[in-house]
């Protein structure tokens, strides 16, 4: 495909997308009798709800030549993904991973991967097209995808290698002890966002990754970056913002910060995953419309708290006239705010008692 083939878009994001496999009810995954097919990966997961909110996106990835290719290609493209960046592998399987219905954070969740030697593991700086991943004004990684083999670690490398020109960068840590297997992972994903403009990690894998406690040692362990958005879960966010903001243009490294804390909005949780992506999705598509950092963190909460709402890790974002309105209430009344299933819809239960 030539330079010219692949459009401008608003977001490119790059990672191995999955098939995943979600209990039909609670329990061990020994217990569990059927599962349904969905599709899981960090990077998809921010793009397609990136699109449905009508942003121009492009997810990059690299699946087998098999039906579970076909599935996560087609199932990506119907929320309005581009997917004309996506390389068959013919040689290499589409990953999949099987995990129980409890909370991630638990001891009773349990996930198995078939990833090792996926198709995915193949990307590298010279099977991933580089004008396509360069063409949007931000390209969103992960983590995840440096822990996948030694040639998406180079691939990673390379895209947050600072240089003039080219989009801005976002870096969700998504520390998974799991998946590594090189004692040196910490300092690979401290130098990896460290070459990102845009950071988004949790305080606790902050502290388990890097032994860095608080949101302000966080943003000193990350001093380059112009954004730092440090989540602390049901505490809410908060962000570290340079002057100017970085979508004018700021020189790495220059300038003092504006910082921003948002509470979190009370949720009733349905299913406790897919709340990270959509937070960074929410937060990126505020970041694209020009919004003030207190709106970002509020539409990142909006957004996670539709994902926290359905069972599924995917979820609609909601209406951005309707985000909006909730994103611009003052801060008592944002205090007050309790959001339950259906909330984003025309059916939505938003309390404010």
């Amino acid at each position: 495909m030539t330079a010219s083939a692949y459009g401008p878009m608003d977001v490119v994001c790059l990672g191995e997308s999955m098939v995943t496999f979600l209990p039909t009810r609670a329990g061990r995954l020994a217990d569990v009798p059927s599962f349904v097919r969905g599709i899981g990966g960090a990077e998809s997961n921010v793009a397609c709800a990136l699109a449905a909110a009508g942003h121009r996106t492009r997810w990059v990835g690299r699946v087998g030549a098999d039906g579970f290719g076909d599935h996560l290609v087609s199932a990506i493209t119907a929320y309005g993904v581009d997917t004309s960046a996506v390389t068959r592998d013919p040689e290499r399987p589409t990953g999949v991973y099987f995990r129980t219905a409890t909370d991630r954070a638990t001891d009773a969740h349990e996930v198995v991967y078939y990833r090792a030697g996926s198709a995915a593991s193949a990307m590298s700086p010279r099977t991933v097209p580089s004008d396509a991943v360069r063409s949007g004004r931000v390209l969103h990684l992960s983590g995840i995808t440096a822990a996948l083999s030694p040639d998406c670690l180079a691939l990673m490398r390379d895209l947050t290698a600072r240089r003039d020109g080219g989009p801005l960068v976002s870096f969700d840590v998504n520390h998974r002890p799991g998946l590594w297997r090189d004692p040196s992972a910490a300092d690979v994903l401290l130098e990896l966002a460290r070459g990102a403009d845009i950071v988004f990690v949790g305080e606790d894998e902050a502290e388990e990754a890097w032994g860095v406690r608080g949101a302000d040692a966080i943003r000193a362990a990350l001093p380059e970056p112009s954004v730092v958005v440090v989540k602390r879960g049901a505490a809410g966010a908060v962000s570290f913002t340079r002057r100017p903001d970085p979508a004018l243009g700021n020189d790495p490294g220059a300038g003092s910060d504006t910082v921003t804390t948002v509470p979190a909005p009370r949720v009733a949780v349905t299913a406790p995953v897919g709340a990270g992506d959509a937070f960074a999705a929410g937060f990126l598509s505020a970041t694209l419309r020009g919004l003030t950092a207190r709106q970002r963190l509020r539409h990142g909460h909006l957004w996670a708290a539709a994902a926290l709402t359905v069972p599924g890790d995917l979820a609609a974002p909601p209406a951005a006239g309707h985000a909006d309105r909730l994103a611009a209430l003052d801060d008592e009344a944002w205090g007050r705010l309790h959001l339950g299933p259906g909330w984003t819809g025309e059916d939505q239960e938003v309390r404010t008692p």
